[in-house]
């Protein structure tokens, strides 16, 4: 984010939250000039990877014990990364006493585009890779390609969340409900 754009900023979301006030260069994690670091990207990343494997690997475990195909239980899983993704950044808001409508509008905001990109990445390596598919949660060729995908999934979703911070998106706007 150029500096001159940062000054055009709505802080009007940061009102009530005084003891941000003065303390500008607190967040330490992206400097005044917009420049964010790789480690504030990596723990966003972190954040929304934790998310979609805990909710890929229970959709997984749910369609194979309900005998579904690869297709609905792919979709599954889908849906439950972006639901835990979602819901450990709910979390976090909600613990910093933000009422629900808000915290469920900043999770949307902040996760949706890491999420998407994120599950684009591990679900494409998993229905390309030869057998990946077919393989069985028992096997250890099964754990080896997810753990492949979710961090190639991983490395490619970190560049996305530090453009987005830079921007002010992202894990940016739920940062501010951090301190």
């Amino acid at each position: 984010m150029q500096h001159e754009a940062h000054a055009h900023h709505d802080h009007s979301a940061h009102e009530g939250h005084t003891q941000h006030q003065g303390n500008e260069g607190h967040h330490g994690h992206h400097q005044a000039d917009g420049k964010v670091s790789w480690g504030m990207a990596a723990k966003a990343t972190l954040h929304c990877l934790t998310g979609c494997a805990i909710g890929e690997v229970l959709g997984m475990v749910i369609g194979t014990a309900l005998g579904w195909g690869n297709v609905q239980t792919m979709i599954l899983a889908i849906i439950l990364a972006f639901f835990f993704g979602y819901a450990l950044t709910l979390r976090g808001i909600l613990a910093a006493g933000v009422d629900f409508r808000t915290a469920f509008k900043v999770a949307l905001a902040a996760d949706t585009l890491s999420i998407a990109v994120m599950e684009i990445i591990d679900n494409g390596i998993i229905a390309l890779w030869p057998g990946a598919m077919d393989a069985h949660l028992d096997e250890p060729f099964f754990w080896i390609v997810l753990a492949i995908a979710l961090a190639a999934a991983f490395v490619i979703t970190t560049p996305v969340n530090k453009w987005m911070i830079g921007r002010g998106k992202g894990h940016a706007v739920v940062h501010q409900y951090h301190h």
